[in-house]
């Protein structure tokens, strides 16, 4: 019998709810606010998570990034209930990692039908893992890799070069061979927002090409940058051939989906101090040459500083001010040294 938690705080659609899925099999465990549900879903691991957005203690939304950090939760399918009927809510949630999205007041075809497709998809990855450890595929996904990088075109881009823009089709899957780059959703206003830093060894574009959809993000170098281009055609058939090179991609997909999550709570929770530290420990984390180097610089814009952090250009420059000030950095025109990391790193504690 599949397991689901529902977390919702009105409690008599929570009953309502509850009974309607233990009349469809289901076996069902609730919670009456976000706190709570976390609590009972790394207890009981369901198999599918339906949350409310707006509750009390914790929000939908925190609810999932706690989930998408819990190793064994990571992967486990969630729906959203919500009375909201914003777009950003919408989008949100999605780029978030969330598998569905339900407006209340919703049918009981409409819930019922929604958790049917979360299990048949799950349930056909897990069919189509097992035929193909079944059929002994032993492809050394490695091997295969290699050579889709001997055999892939070349291209190089100069800094602020756009790599691939939201809403085109995919035709490539891009590797980077060196240099930094962004990706980043921009708003109808024109205002951006970076939503990953890739460097050296990533990949980039693969969820369009998996997804077989648009690109919902752009991509452009923050530096000059050289990447190696795989077409759609061999990286469809390497998926299809190596059980081992899915699993990669699915590991960098919760990475990715995680990034996002801690990048939403960030923005949504934490002060403007906090957001620009965190920023600039993201940046050495993902940059830095070599782990033991104890200080860090690297030249960037203020303003792409400023859509890392989810603030206005000028908020920025005043918050480094501070910062140089306290003597956490040392700034020299565009480049900036982190020189007392573990201070950086109270401001977000």
């Amino acid at each position: 019998m599949k397991k689901i938690l529902l977390i919702e705080d009105n409690l008599e659609l929570l009953e309502n709810t509850a009974e309607l899925l233990e009349l469809a099999g289901y076996e069902v465990i609730t919670a009456e606010n976000g706190k709570s549900g976390v609590e009972k879903a790394r207890k009981h691991f369901p198999d599918l998570i339906i949350c409310d957005i707006m509750m009390p203690e914790l929000d939908g939304f925190g609810v999932l990034h706690l989930i998408q950090k819990t190793p064994d939760l990571a992967n486990t399918p969630f729906i959203f209930l919500t009375a909201k009927t914003e777009r950003s809510d919408f989008r949100k949630g999605m780029e978030m990692g969330a598998d569905d999205y339900l407006m209340k007041p919703f049918s009981e075809m409409e819930l019922l039908n929604a958790i049917e497709s979360r299990f048949k998809k799950k349930d056909l990855i897990q069919e189509q893992f097992s035929q193909q450890q079944n059929t002994g595929n032993t492809i050394n996904h490695k091997e295969v890799l290699e050579k889709l990088l001997e055999n892939g075109k070349i291209n190089t881009y100069k800094s602020k070069q756009e790599i691939f823009s939201e809403g085109n089709y995919p035709q490539y899957l891009f590797y980077i061979k060196s240099g930094k780059i962004k990706a980043f959703k921009r708003s109808e206003s024109g205002k951006e927002l970076t939503v990953g830093l890739y460097a050296e060894g990533d990949f980039l574009g693969y969820i369009a090409l998996l997804e077989e959809s648009v690109y919902k993000i752009s991509a452009e170098a923050l530096t000059d940058a050289e990447l190696i281009l795989i077409s759609r055609s061999e990286f469809n058939e390497m998926t299809t051939k190596s059980t081992s090179f899915i699993l990669q991609f699915t590991k960098a997909l919760v990475h990715n989906n995680n990034y996002k999550a801690e990048q939403m709570v960030q923005l949504a929770y934490n002060s403007l101090r906090k957001r620009v530290a965190n920023a600039l420990l993201l940046l050495k984390e993902k940059y830095t040459p070599t782990p033991d180097l104890t200080n860090f610089r690297i030249r960037i814009s203020r303003e792409e500083l400023a859509n890392i952090s989810g603030t206005t250009t000028e908020s920025l420059i005043r918050t480094l001010s501070d910062f140089k000030s306290e003597k956490l950095i040392q700034i020299q025109g565009r480049s900036i040294e982190i020189i007392n990391e573990n201070k950086l790193k109270n401001l977000i504690n």
